[in-house]
């Protein structure tokens, strides 16, 4: 996910040498004839990392150019994508990091420290105030709760534990 200019850039820059080099590739009747095969898990590999980037470059272009008149509506897959959200809002709102922190009266650092660890760093308490400061409004929220996946979750544990157990058996 871009978050800034400075990653926009990065990332149109990337881009372009992607072209460039599926360009090059495309040129490159040689290695088409010697290597058939190698040639075109090169091409579409470069092609998939440029389609992830154009992706990237569509969607911040779309945060940064939306209409502040009306309310943007921004996705949520899961929790685990709260953090891309708030983050896409920022920046559809124009608000730099400086200004939300302002907005919530702490330094622009915290705020720097959010994105970066994208909010692991936040408590819950404070995601709801960068919501709140962000104008955020769960329009419908529907959880579903998977008693299969917590059934894993609690074996996986229980292996963990044990693992962790024989170990400091053995150190013992």
């Amino acid at each position: 996910m871009i978050k800034n200019e400075k990653q926009y850039e990065y990332s149109q820059e990337c881009a372009r040498k992607f072209e460039y080099s599926i360009k090059m590739l495309d040129q490159d009747k040689a290695l088409k004839n010697k290597d058939p095969d190698g040639w075109q898990l090169s091409r579409d590999v470069k092609q998939s990392h440029l389609r992830a980037l154009q992706a990237e470059i569509a969607e911040y272009e779309r945060l940064i150019n939306c209409d502040n008149s009306q309310p943007i509506k921004i996705k949520v897959e899961s929790l685990n994508k709260l953090p891309d959200a708030l983050i896409k809002a920022r920046i559809a709102a124009k608000m730099s990091q400086e200004e939300l922190a302002d907005l919530l009266g702490i330094e622009q650092q915290r705020v720097k420290q959010y994105e970066d660890t994208d909010y692991q760093c936040a408590s819950f308490v404070e995601i709801l105030e960068v919501s709140t400061a962000l104008g955020v409004e769960f329009e419908t929220a529907v959880m579903q709760v998977d008693f299969e996946e917590i059934e894993a979750v609690k074996k996986s544990v229980a292996k963990w534990r044990e693992k962790k157990m024989n170990m400091a058996t053995k150190t013992s």
